[in-house]
């Protein structure tokens, strides 16, 4: 898609460029652990709580949100692979 986007022009491929990056933030701030926006909502809990987590649920949390990071990357892969 990128390659198409820089073919048919300057314009195109900045839009291109702009909506990866808009997609980008808006993942990055999903409410998995590993991710900013697991961090906010670590935060609003502890705000809601009024004391923080304990190391262990943060660690458990972040072992599920990488665990949901890296499968998404490889789902996305086989179907990729499965496109070719």
């Amino acid at each position: 898609m990128a390659g198409a986007s820089a073919q048919s022009g300057l314009g195109d491929f900045l839009n291109f460029l702009a909506y990866l990056s808009i997609s980008l933030g808006v993942l990055n701030l999903l409410p998995i652990p590993v991710l900013d926006g697991g961090h906010l909502l670590f935060y609003l809990i502890e705000w809601a709580r009024g004391r923080p987590l304990s190391e262990k649920v943060q660690g458990w949390g972040a072992q599920i949100g990488i665990s949901l990071v890296v499968g998404v990357m490889l789902l996305a892969l086989v179907n990729d692979l499965g496109r070719l």
